[in-house]
């Protein structure tokens, strides 16, 4: 007689939570094999530009003192940029703009492969398939943060390089290096935290640059006393600064951000553990049983509804702050040579009106950035399969990509209006005037044209090529890095007319003589571009390119 034999049961391998990081993390570098070291490169080459220009511009000594003056004079400049602490310092001049500005640029490449190499994966289906192998439920976030660890690390290793080789100090080279990099990984893990928090990639980049924006405001508001005051302390943008580079080389302020990453970091694994793949913990509300969206036009104002609502209430609470406090700029600035300095500067209210121009100015920029994200979403609904069921239905090419297009440029323009409604009650209330609003909306909204057009290039990449929608990007950091340091360049003027933000007009002041006609020039260059995106879209196929 035989022997019946039964097959032995199935064994269940017990995979690590930690199971594949390191194959993770080669493949996330791999896939960033260009973007880490091109985007480093360019920041390295931008520090060390920047003090081989103040080098030749301001050779002396006194000269330097002269114009560290006129910067911590000015509370807009303080504002946008922080203060001189060393103004015989070609170090502390020559980075003026890069110790709080740089910073943020650096933060929202951060955040972006943070976000890029968690929730973007998932969104992409990748995770999904790994999954299904040896790899452990920590290892996504895990690989994501040691790239994002790395990027810093490189980051700053470059940018120290290049001061020192422009003839900078060797420990204020590398004071202000390891300034970017420890600030760079404490944005990563703020990033972090939102994909976990966020239920998409977009929503995750839209919360982090939120905090970016608040920790931004905070070290503007604080910096504007003197010394700074608390407001500053609670800012990573503002603990940069005050490590003080080439003006005492503080090290001990690089504690701050790193002791910030080590509570961030498990904060987010422990997150990542408690929801489920593709989803956030605070999950997109269910829907009634019977749909009410009847075209693709309610259907784009709906998916971009929870992250317009969030902007919008950042812009109206920034904008009643930065407002509140315009007409008190000048009490900040106290010594009697810095209010000689204001009165030739023709005044207190010039002062106000510089102040709120900095600020308007700098709310059209963050602008810029919501609107490159929110147009982008074209692309990752295509991505993820979605633009093709709704194509499925009935609905043709060219009104689907319109209905996000238009509502991106129509939310653009609403949060523009929050801002400057926002920004100019808050001066009312503070001068007791009424009139004060009118100007500082019409100043606001001057910006939208500069806004719009880069809405517009990511409907050109979208429509021709849409896996290079990263360009887009690329072109907005160039255009804010032209006019920031174009002028300290020398930069040919006709190189500086390339971005879009030199055109945007400096409001509220007195109103210039032929002010539509860049602002014209601007929208109709968008709607151009924007219609040869279209065609674009209409005659490539679905998915491809």
């Amino acid at each position: 007689m035989s022997t019946l034999v039964s097959p032995a049961p199935p064994t269940t391998v017990a995979v690590g939570r930690w199971a594949g990081t390191a194959t993770m993390v080669r493949l996330a570098l791999r896939r960033d094999r260009w973007l880490i070291p091109g985007w480093s490169l360019a920041f390295a080459l931008l520090t060390g530009f920047s003090a081989a220009a103040t080098t030749d511009l301001y050779p002396r000594e006194e000269d330097r003192i002269a114009a560290a003056e006129v910067v911590n004079s000015s509370a807009s400049l303080i504002a946008l940029y922080g203060r001189v602490y060393d103004p015989a310092s070609l170090g502390a001049v020559s980075l003026l703009k890069l110790s709080a500005f740089g910073t943020a640029l650096v933060a929202v490449l951060m955040i972006i492969i943070t976000v890029r190499h968690t929730r973007g994966e998932e969104e992409a289906g990748r995770l999904e398939l790994l999954g299904a192998g040896v790899l452990g439920r920590a290892a996504p976030l895990a690989a994501a943060l040691v790239v994002g660890a790395l990027a810093s690390a490189v980051l700053g290793l470059l940018t120290a390089s290049s001061l020192a080789l422009a003839g900078l100090p060797l420990v204020g080279s590398l004071a202000f290096g390891v300034g970017w990099a420890a600030t760079g990984l404490a944005f990563a893990a703020v990033a972090a935290i939102a994909a976990q928090v966020a239920s998409s990639a977009r929503s995750a980049i839209g919360v982090s640059l939120v905090v970016l924006a608040i920790t931004y405001v905070l070290r503007a508001v604080g910096d504007l006393s003197s010394p700074p005051s608390v407001l500053s302390w609670l800012s990573p943008i503002g603990w940069n600064q005050q490590i003080r580079a080439f003006a005492g080389d503080r090290w001990w302020v690089v504690l701050l951000p790193l002791l910030l990453t080590l509570i961030l970091v498990p904060l987010a694994f422990g997150l990542r553990a408690r929801r489920d793949l593709g989803s956030g913990l605070i999950p997109d509300r269910p829907g009634p049983a019977h749909g009410a969206l009847s075209s693709p036009w309610s259907l784009a104002v709906r998916m971009q509804r929870g992250l317009f609502l969030a902007w919008a209430v950042a812009f109206a609470l920034f904008g009643l702050l930065l407002g509140s406090i315009a007409s008190n700029v000048s009490g900040f600035l106290t010594s009697p040579n810095i209010q000689e300095i204001i009165q030739s500067l023709g005044g207190e209210q010039a002062l106000v009106d510089a102040f709120l121009a900095a600020e308007i100015g700098l709310m059209g920029v963050i602008l810029a950035a919501y609107g490159i994200a929110a147009a982008g979403h074209l692309h990752s609904e295509e991505a993820a399969g979605r633009a093709e069921l709704v194509l499925s239905a009935g609905v043709s090419r060219t009104p689907w990509a319109l209905s996000h297009a238009v509502s991106t440029a129509a939310a653009v323009a609403i949060l523009s209006l929050i801002c400057g409604v926002a920004i100019g009650i808050g001066n009312a209330l503070a001068v007791g005037d009424a009139g004060e609003v009118a100007p500082v909306v019409g100043a606001s909204l001057a910006h939208l044209p500069a806004v719009w057009l880069f809405i517009a290039l990511v409907l050109v990449v979208f429509g021709w090529l849409p896996r290079l929608l990263g360009v887009v990007w690329g072109l907005y950091a160039a255009a804010i890095v032209l006019g920031e340091f174009g002028p300290l360049w020398r930069v040919p003027q006709w190189l500086m007319n390339l971005s879009p933000f030199v055109h945007s007009p400096t409001l509220p002041a007195p109103f210039p003589t032929g002010i539509a006609v860049p602002l014209i020039a601007l929208t109709v260059v968008a709607v151009a571009l924007g219609s040869i995106g279209l065609a674009g879209w209409r005659k490539r196929d679905l998915a491809s390119a």
